[in-house]
C-alpha cells in the first residue's frame, strides 16, 4: 500500500506525528538486549530514529524509495528500499540471518501485510525464544470540541467511501488485528496498550497531517478534492473559535507487543 504514500511523502515526514519516548522506553525494557533491530514500513523514518537512540544498529525498510529520501540520516541505521513482498532468500539476504534480531518493530503499517507471510519473516528473524515484535498505530487526533467534531464527520463520512478496508483495523485500535506472539515477562497479555504523542502545531501544521491521509490521495485519482476550499474553511473556523493560534494536539497511540517464543 506503499504507492497510496508515495505522492504525499513530502507532507508525510511534515505532518506525521512522532512517537512519545515512553512508548520507545517500554519496548526497550522487554528486550533482553539491545543490539539490533529491524523497522518495517519505515516510511520517513520516525520510528527508527527513536529506536535507533537505544539499539546499537538499525534496519529501516520501506517498499517506497520516495519516502526513504525523506528519512533523517543516522550513522547506526541503515535504510533499505526492499520490494512488497520478499522471498526468505531475499528476506536473508537483505535483512538478517535466523534468530538474530533483538526486535521487530512496525509503525502505523502493520494493517497493510499479509500477515501470514510477514509473520513467518520476523518469527525466523528473532531471537528465541525472547525476541520482541512490536506494532503500533494512532488513531485520530484529539484537540478540542469544535476542531474534533469537524474532523470526526470529515473522517468517518466525507472520507469513509475513500478507506482501504484494512483501517477498520486502526479505527480498532488495534484489538482485532491477527498477533501469533506470546506476552512478554512482566505482562498478562499483548495489549494494546496506550501511549499519547503530543505536539503544538498551528492550522497550517494541522492540515498537513491531514493531507498525509491516504485516503486523499485515493479520492484523487476518482477526481475528487476532499480537503478542499470549503473543508479548509470549516476547519480554519473552528480552530479559530477559541482564539489560539497554537494548539496542544494529542494522538492516541495503541501498541501491541509479544515475544516469539520457542515455537514458531
Amino acid at each position: 500500500m506503499a504507492d497510496l504514500f508515495i505522492q504525499q511523502a513530502k507532507e508525510y515526514s511534515l505532518g506525521r506525528p512522532s512517537y512519545p519516548d515512553k512508548l520507545f522506553d517500554f519496548i526497550a525494557s522487554t528486550t533482553p538486549s539491545h543490539d539490533l533491530a529491524w523497522d518495517v514500513g519505515t516510511g520517513t523514518g520516525q520510528a527508527a530514529q527513536s529506536i535507533g537512540k537505544i539499539y546499537k544498529n538499525i534496519i529501516a525498510t520501506d517498499t517506497s524509495q520516495k519516502q526513504l529520501d525523506y528519512a533523517t540520516k543516522l550513522p547506526n541505521i541503515t535504510y533499505k528500499c526492499t520490494p512488497k513482498i520478499m522471498s526468505m532468500e531475499e528476506l536473508k539476504e537483505t535483512i538478517g540471518s535466523e534468530s538474530s534480531f533483538d526486535l521487530v518493530t512496525v509503525a502505523q503499517a502493520l494493517h497493510w501485510f499479509d500477515f501470514p507471510s510477514f509473520y513467518q519473516q520476523v518469527k525466523y528473524l528473532l531471537k528465541k525464544p525472547n525476541g520482541v515484535f512490536a506494532a503500533w498505530c494512532y488513531t485520530l487526533p484529539e484537540i478540542n470540541p469544535e476542531v474534533d467534531s469537524v474532523l470526526l464527520r470529515f473522517y468517518s463520512v466525507d472520507c469513509e467511501p475513500y478507506w482501504e478496508s484494512a483501517r477498520k483495523m486502526v479505527d480498532a485500535k488495534y484489538e482485532t488485528i491477527d498477533f501469533p506472539f506470546e506476552p512478554v515477562e512482566g505482562l498478562d497479555h499483548i495489549g494494546p496498550f496506550r501511549f499519547d504523542s503530543e505536539r503544538v502545531i498551528n492550522i497550517e501544521g494541522y492540515l498537513t497531517y491531514l493531507r498525509s491521509w491516504s485516503c486523499l490521495q485515493t479520492a484523487k485519482q476518482k477526481g475528487v478534492e476532499l480537503l478542499g476550499e470549503k473543508m479548509v474553511e470549516e476547519f480554519t473556523r473552528a480552530w479559530n473559535e477559541d482564539g489560539k493560534l497554537q494548539k496542544t494536539v494529542t494522538y492516541p497511540v495503541y501498541l501491541k507487543i509479544g515475544k516469539v517464543g520457542h515455537r514458531v
